[in-house]
Formats: C-alpha cells, structure tokens, sequence
C-alpha cells in the first residue's frame, strides 16, 4: 500500500487560513477606522455647522435686541406723550369750566333785581354772596342755579334784611356743591337766554 505523507499540505492548509483570518482582522479593522474617520468627519462638519448657525442666530438676536430696544423707547415715548396729551386736556376742560360755570351763574341772575357781590370757587363748592330785592328773588336764583349744569345742590347759608339807599334788601350768602365730572345726573341745557 502507498502511504501519502499530508503533513506538508495540511501545514499549507493551515498557514493559508491563519493568512485569510489575519486579513479579515486587518480589514476589519480598516473598516471600522474607516467608518471612525467618516464618522467622525460629518460630526465635525455638523459641529461646524451648528456652529456657524449659532454664530448667525446670535447676530440675528442682536439685530432683534436692537428692535425690541427701539420698541421699547418707542412705548416709552408713546406712554410719555399721552401722559402729556392727557395733561392737556385736563388743562383744557378745566379752562373751560370756570368759564361756563360763572356764565351759567350770570344766566341765572334775575336781571335788576338781585346782584353779585363776591363770589368764590374752590375743587367742590362755589360760594356767593350778594343783595336781593327780596327773600322770593334768592329763592328764584336758587332754583335757577339747581337747573344748571355745573351746580349739583344750592344750600342757603344766610340771609339778613338791611336798608341801602332807602330801601330795603336782603343780603344772601349761598353755598353750591359743583357736579362731579361725568356725573350722569347732568341735565341738559335748554338754551342761552338771560332770565328776566
């Protein structure tokens, strides 16, 4: 019989399959440094980006501080100048209010026979005083000052008898509540004529 000798082949085998799994480990691992690296070179690329974006966003957010300052100085302004407007037409109404207060008053003097001799306004109240023919003439000046619109209540504070150029008068002092502004009781005013 004829003995073959397989060591020399089976050592081949052998070292040809210790080569083959040596090259699969090598190029496994250049793989996976392969993989690294890529990977690596898009994470950084994405750093970079976000990077950029954020440089960007913060330059968009400086550019929009800059408005909201602006807007702010604007409200502010704003807020400033009806603070402003307001005080003028408080000025205003209040210039006005005197006026028609005391032309409302003159209105309501029953004419040659009762006259004014001072007359006083303060924030709620206005006070006369003054000489009538008689005590029905300040009762008529009383209603009529009621039927205003700036007088609320009219309350008689005094009244005396004295004789002047030989006659005899009564001497009145009355104290008037002013109406409040947007007071809803405010009547409407019927007309400008004087009373006689």
């Amino acid at each position: 019989m004829i003995k073959i000798n397989l060591l020399p082949f089976r050592a081949a085998k052998k070292l040809e399959n210790i080569r083959m799994q040596l090259s699969i480990y090598i190029l496994s691992v250049i793989l996976v440094v392969a993989v690294l690296g890529l990977s690596f070179i898009s994470l950084n690329r994405e750093v970079n980006d976000l990077r950029a974006k954020n440089v960007r966003l913060r330059k968009e957010l400086a550019s929009y501080s800059e408005m909201l300052n602006k807007i702010a100085a604007l409200k502010k302004k704003r807020k400033d100048l009806q603070g402003k407007l307001s005080v003028i037409q408080r000025l205003e109404a209040s210039k006005a209010g005197p006026v028609q207060l005391f032309d409302e008053i003159a209105m309501a003097v029953p004419q040659g026979r009762l006259f004014l001799k001072s007359l006083n306004e303060s924030k709620d109240r206005v006070n006369m005083s003054g000489v009538a023919k008689d005590y029905d003439t300040v009762a008529l000046f009383m209603t009529r000052i009621e039927k205003t619109n700036k007088i609320q209540t009219v309350n008689l504070g005094s009244t005396s008898k004295s004789v002047q150029e030989g006659q005899t008068v009564s001497n009145f002092n009355l104290i008037c509540m002013k109406k409040v502004a947007g007071d809803k009781t405010t009547k409407k005013r019927r007309g400008r004529r004087r009373h006689r």
